[in-house]
């Protein structure tokens, strides 16, 4: 089966909350990795994501990778977007 990754980046404007993490995450720019398979047997070529994750760097210069939702990614990027009066976390 063939595996294609995809890194991109993603910033914050403003602190952030995901769920793998404990408590919020700074604002900032995060490397992001998205893994998907090729769905065979079918007359196109098609690929289907089999993970999504977030590149968190520590204090030490290390860094922790996290699997996250991309829908729970994307709906935090949305209300980044939003005036901060208007933002819920």
């Amino acid at each position: 089966m063939t595996v294609r990754t995809n890194e991109t980046t993603v910033t914050f404007q403003r602190p952030f909350k995901l769920r793998p993490f404990n408590g919020q995450q700074p604002a900032g720019t995060y490397r992001l990795v998205t893994e998907e398979e090729q769905i065979l047997g079918l007359s196109f070529l098609a690929y289907q994501r089999t993970a999504t994750m977030l590149h968190v760097a520590a204090a030490d210069g290390s860094h922790q990778v996290f699997m996250i939702d991309p829908a729970e990614l994307a709906t935090a990027l949305e209300a980044d977007l939003r005036p901060p009066a208007a933002c819920r976390t």
